[in-house]
């Protein structure tokens, strides 16, 4: 199985808020598991705590996540 990688986006304007979306290669149904889905969790802690991320909202979906 082949997958093409995008080089991704560069936001800009830290000021405005950006709508994301993070899939799975080949959308495997990873986050059906309550573990993969507290790895992102705490992840996402960490990062507001100590990164400075600002997640005004987020759903996690079985293979994809989309964050505000």
């Amino acid at each position: 199985m082949s997958y093409e990688y995008a080089e991704g986006y560069k936001i800009r304007d830290q000021a405005t808020p950006h709508f994301l979306t993070f899939n799975i290669m080949g959308w495997i149904d990873i986050f059906s598991r309550k573990r993969y889905k507290d790895i992102i969790i705490e992840s996402f802690k960490y990062c507001k705590q100590n990164k400075g991320l600002q997640i005004a909202a987020y759903v996690i979906m079985t293979n994809h996540v989309h964050t505000i």
